[in-house]
């Protein structure tokens, strides 16, 4: 609430008696909070102390530093002594001996209790008990204790992120009623595009040590995490940036706060899917409204996606960074180096999945209303023109997959119009692997005109039905398969992944291949010779994108990815189907098998090893062994490639968090 809106009465808190205040505010109602002992209150108003600032008269005689004034510099005068204001504190000064503790309590209440704590110990520990026996009859609860504490405390971290976000970019760009006017220029500066989003909500941040901000596709992967403990917040947070006042009217997803222009990789349908399925298990029947809102609003997204990332339209896409900072050999959200174009694997593979994600929703959406069988068509059609353009994109070029290494690479569309791979194995050549759906029998049945459509489709089109699943084919309990990889790609590309040697770390996938530690990528182009080396922990240049820490290291989304893709293509090529694991150790299992010491590999960071060390803290024997830290984790941004040390914001807990979901379920 601020103060330069006057038709709204700014919110007010007064001491009321007996360690009592209350707290009252036009939108919220009003609250009280009692207070244990006996602190002193202290009363103040947030606003800004404009004579310190601007030596300028404060309208106030007590401003927001109040308390600090106050508390540091003993100024009695500093604070209100009448017990009101906008701003309050209790002041407990407390003797705490060596190894002793205090204790305080504290009751919020919307009534004014006589005795708030008479029977506060017996509240407390009843909460604690119903907190287990919530977590406890999760579908997803590991059995493991040292598990339960990961899970307990990733979804603890989420939340603990919801924050309040407030940003109307309107006003922040020509400055708000009655204050000064922003300097010449600041309505030109960034998201200037974006002057209909107006933000006023309760987000799922990344973290809480930052300012609160978000990011699409950080948000996704916040919902997927917090979906088995909170589904109806995971469903609101996913449809709050398809709303009117985020989406922008040509339907563009803001991106993150920095620059809502750019973008993020489209996971938004991949996410709605998988909470509509959390939520259907959890509560036993279908939330048909959630999907279908998400799906007309996505329709608007897909068709941006279309339009402004496909340049040449033919289904290859030029996504720019899509949240992976460094891993190119030149920042891909810029131009590339002495012109041409960058033909993206992974905003391609990106798209695919999108395709087949919203296919799969207009599967299931057409079992409840037949409508949405025509929408199942389109964007199975869509998929499949996609992975040929992967494949052929023109006379000239070879398309991303390279047969000779069993790899999805960038290609380099030049001037002239040449075409040149970049050769540089990162898992933007993995990401083809998520663009992959299982649908069961009974579902396929009840399609027809789907299934007459696929199979026109494969008479006119032999060409493009060849390079994907056979999607008619039915295995394991009667499933059907439509993915980019068949069954010879798909081994030739886990043959690389699950290399110690490139990929497989001890504690996941890497983002880079480590065959590039001793031996740089070079690549030369417009008369520079770029080099990429594979740095395992933080970055060792200060170059273009964001962090630029993917040259390397772990990244828990990505792996959560591969997990859940190796799960769902288990469903259908079952234990016949089976992958050397680790490469060149001659031990053959299953790809759900694979996709289980995948996840274990991503929890042991967490976990208590055989010395009781945790790798995430990276061998501080403090964090290690003492008892008031060693079981506190800690949720990083991104892993250290060879240790698995916790690296970046520590307690980014956000998509972090989706290591308490990679069990298979």
């Amino acid at each position: 609430t601020w103060s330069y809106q006057p038709d709204i009465p700014l919110p007010n808190l007064t001491l009321v008696g007996n360690g009592t205040v209350l707290m009252e505010a036009q939108a919220l109602g009003d609250y009280y909070c009692h207070f244990d002992g006996n602190p002193d209150f202290l009363f103040t108003n947030n606003d800004t102390n404009n004579e310190r600032l601007y030596n300028t008269v404060n309208g106030t005689a007590y401003v927001k530093d109040a308390f600090h004034n106050r508390i540091i510099h003993g100024d009695t005068q500093a604070v209100n002594p009448q017990k009101d204001g906008t701003k309050a504190a209790a002041w407990y000064i407390l003797n705490i001996p060596p190894g002793g503790s205090v204790q305080v309590r504290f009751r919020f209440s919307a009534a004014k209790q006589p005795a708030p704590f008479d029977g506060f110990d017996d509240v407390f520990n009843r909460r604690i008990q119903q907190a287990e026996s919530f977590y406890r009859a999760l579908p997803s609860y590991s059995k493991n204790e040292d598990e339960q504490r990961v899970q307990r405390q990733a979804w603890a971290g989420m939340l603990w992120n919801k924050q309040y976000y407030n940003y109307n970019v309107n006003r922040w760009l020509f400055g708000d009623p009655g204050e000064p006017e922003p300097p010449p220029g600041h309505s030109e500066v960034r998201n200037v595009n974006w002057k209909h989003l107006v933000g006023e909500e309760i987000i799922s941040m990344p973290d809480t040590w930052e300012y609160p901000w978000f990011a699409a596709w950080d948000l996704a992967f916040h919902c997927i995490a917090i979906a088995p403990v909170d589904p109806d917040f995971a469903k609101n947070q996913l449809t709050l940036l398809v709303r009117e006042n985020y989406m922008h009217p040509s339907g563009q997803l803001p991106a993150y706060e920095w620059d809502f222009n750019d973008v993020n990789p489209p996971v938004h349908a991949l996410a709605a899917w998988k909470i509509f399925m959390t939520d259907k298990r959890i509560k036993g029947k279908a939330d048909y409204f959630f999907l279908e809102e998400l799906f007309h609003k996505l329709l608007i997204n897909f068709t941006w996606w279309v339009n402004r990332k496909d340049s040449e339209g033919n289904n290859i896409f030029e996504g720019g960074f899509l949240g992976l900072d460094n891993i190119g050999v030149f920042n891909r959200s810029a131009p590339v180096p002495g012109g041409g174009d960058l033909e993206q694997a992974d905003a391609t593979s990106w798209m695919a999945t999108y395709a087949l994600s919203m296919m799969q929703i207009a599967m299931d959406l057409s079992i409840h209303n037949a409508v949405y069988e025509s929408m199942a068509i389109k964007f199975s059609e869509h998929f499949l023109y996609i992975a040929g353009s992967m494949t052929h994109m023109g006379e000239e070029s070879m398309g991303l997959w390279d047969d000779e290494d069993g790899f999805y690479y960038d290609v380099i569309r030049q001037p002239n119009g040449d075409y040149d791979r970049l050769r540089l194995r990162t898992i933007v050549g993995l990401i083809p692997m998520f663009a992959s759906i299982v649908f069961d029998e009974a579902k396929w049945s009840n399609l027809p005109m789907l299934i007459q459509r696929l199979d026109e489709f494969k008479a006119q089109r032999p060409d493009l039905a060849s390079l994907v699943s056979y999607w008619k084919d039915t295995k394991g309990n009667e499933q059907h398969l439509l993915s980019l990889l068949r069954g010879h790609r798909m081994k030739l590309l886990l043959r690389r992944m699950l290399d110690p040697e490139e990929f497989l770390s001890d504690f996941g996938i890497r983002s880079i291949s480590k065959v590039y530690e001793d031996h740089p990528f070079s690549y030369w182009l417009d008369g520079n010779d770029l080099s990429v080396a594979y740095a395992p922990g933080a970055s060792t240049s200060n170059i273009f994108g964001g962090n630029s820490n993917w040259r390397g290291p772990i990244w828990i989304p990505i792996n959560y990815l591969i997990i859940q893709s190796l799960y769902s293509f288990q469903e259908y090529y079952t234990d016949e189907f089976r992958v050397e694991y680790p490469t060149r150790s001659g031990n053959y299992v299953s790809l759900a098998e694979i996709g289980d010491a995948l996840s274990l590999r991503l929890k042991s960071m967490f976990l208590r090893d055989a010395n009781g060390n945790r790798p995430i803290f990276g061998g501080h024997e403090k964090f290690n062994q003492d008892p008031h830290f060693k079981d506190y984790l800690l949720f990083h941004e991104y892993f250290h490639g060879d240790s698995g040390k916790g690296l970046g914001a520590s307690h980014q807990t956000g998509w972090t968090a989706l290591v308490a979901v990679m069990n298979r379920y």
